[in-house]
C-alpha cells in the first residue's frame, strides 16, 4: 500500500561547491534548496537557526558533532557582517574550529575556493534575498 509523500530533513550527503545563492535559497550539485545551508564534511544540510541574528552553539550541534573533521568555519551572517556572539565563538574554540563570520555572499565564494583546495572547512549560510 502506498505510503504517500515521505517529507525527510534536506541533507546532501557529500561536499559540493555552492554555485548560486539568492533569492532566499542555494543553488549546489544541481539543485536547489530554499532556507539556509550548513555545509559539513558529512554532506550539506538545511538548516534553520532558532534566530539568525542571535546565533547559539545549539544551532550547531551538527557541526560540533564533526568537530575534529573541520578546522575552520566560515559564517554567512547574511547581506551584512554581524560578529558572532561571544558564547558562540567560545563554544567552538573550545571544540577546535576557528570561526570567520562575513556576508553570505564572502562566505560562499570563500567556501568555494576552500573546498577546491581540499580544506577541512564548513559553512553555515544564512539565506539572503
Amino acid at each position: 500500500m502506498a505510503k504517500g509523500i515521505v517529507i525527510r530533513e534536506a541533507h546532501f550527503p557529500g561536499r559540493a561547491p555552492i554555485e548560486a545563492y539568492g533569492n532566499g535559497g542555494f543553488r549546489f550539485a544541481d539543485m536547489s534548496h530554499r532556507g539556509s545551508l550548513l555545509c559539513l564534511p558529512s554532506g550539506i544540510h538545511g538548516w534553520e537557526p532558532a534566530d539568525p541574528l542571535a546565533l547559539t552553539a545549539a544551532d550547531f550541534s551538527l557541526l560540533l558533532a564533526e568537530a575534529g573533521k573541520v578546522e575552520i568555519l566560515l559564517v554567512g551572517t547574511g547581506k551584512d557582517l554581524r560578529p558572532l556572539p561571544a558564547a558562540l565563538r567560545a563554544a567552538l574554540k573550545a571544540a577546535g574550529i576557528a570561526s570567520d563570520p562575513m556576508s553570505t555572499g564572502a562566505a560562499v565564494r570563500t567556501y568555494n575556493v576552500l573546498l577546491a583546495e581540499d580544506r577541512a572547512v564548513a559553512a553555515a549560510l544564512i539565506a539572503v534575498d
